[in-house]
């Protein structure tokens, strides 16, 4: 009797490794001189130096471009170009950065809710860093782009948080958390997610939903955003908004000429040659 034919088995799914980071290159790039002890002073200075010094941006994705998230790439792009990205780049910078001093990090899957209709649920396809640190558990985010909460917010606590911008607020319920900014609408949700553990193959997948589906956000319009100490800076297309805490937001229409100057002086980039075809098209949206 002949054996049956089995298949070869499958590559095994490995929990996500941060991997190494040139601490020092990071420290450069976004300007710290802190203490580097795995505090909560730490995580939350941190925090507010990359926000202030790397810029949210999915330019490579509006220009059709699936963006590599393996770590080598990430810190070519981010660390040595100066270049911005979005969530996969950000906060796998983030966690292998926090991770490399000492910090307990996990990396999570969310669910976007801001700008969705409570029936119109999208996938999972925000990566964002559950860290622990001083016994306590924070949400930490340096890459949910216009709305990215500016400080590690306590996940066992559901009162509101202030920080430099605006209150924060956790919500636990039915094995999910959700995370809700207070914006000129009220209580607005920004995503939700679960405790699950996610694997290498999780972000692969989600990263390659994001850079190449039709329906995906960042292959339809120019976006880049950052937020400095003082104000939030968001970039849709030819739409610049900034808002600042107690004024009301301020708007402004761009054309090509000025969409070069605000990526360069607002949002941190140098301009590509090739990503002029794409400011003329955002100009004319």
């Amino acid at each position: 009797m002949t054996a049956p034919f089995l298949a070869p088995p499958a590559p095994r799914a490995e929990i996500l490794s941060p991997g190494e980071v040139d601490l020092d290159a990071y420290f450069a790039r976004i300007g710290y001189r802190g203490p580097r002890a795995p505090s909560h002073e730490t995580l939350a200075a941190l925090q507010r130096a990359h926000l202030a010094a790397i810029p949210f941006e999915a330019i490579d994705v509006a220009l059709g471009h699936v963006v590599d998230i393996a770590p080598v790439a990430i810190d070519r792009k981010l660390l040595a170009a100066r270049r911005g990205g979005f969530c996969y780049e950000q906060n796998g910078l983030f966690h292998r950065v926090l991770s490399a001093l000492g910090f307990e990090v996990h990396g999570l899957l969310a669910r976007v809710l801001l700008g969705r209709a409570d029936d119109d649920l999208a996938g999972r396809t925000h990566r964002t860093l559950r860290v622990t640190v001083e016994g306590a558990a924070y949400l930490v985010d340096v890459g949910f782009g216009a709305m990215v909460p500016p400080e590690p917010l306590r996940l066992d606590d559901p009162r509101p948080q202030e920080t430099a911008h605006e209150p924060w607020r956790i919500a636990s319920s039915g094995g999910l958390t959700r995370v809700l900014a207070l914006t000129e609408e009220g209580w607005s949700p920004m995503y939700e997610f679960s405790d699950e553990a996610h694997t290498t193959a999780d972000y692969v997948i989600a990263n390659w939903f994001t850079c190449t589906h039709p329906s995906s956000f960042f292959r339809r319009f120019l976006v880049a955003a950052r937020i400095a100490p003082d104000a939030r800076f968001a970039l849709m297309d030819r739409r610049l908004t900034i808002r600042r805490r107690g004024a009301a937001p301020e708007r402004h229409m761009l054309g090509a000429a000025d969409l070069e100057r605000v990526l360069s002086d607002t949002f941190k980039l140098t301009v590509e040659p090739n990503w002029r075809p794409l400011l003329a098209r955002a100009a004319t949206t």
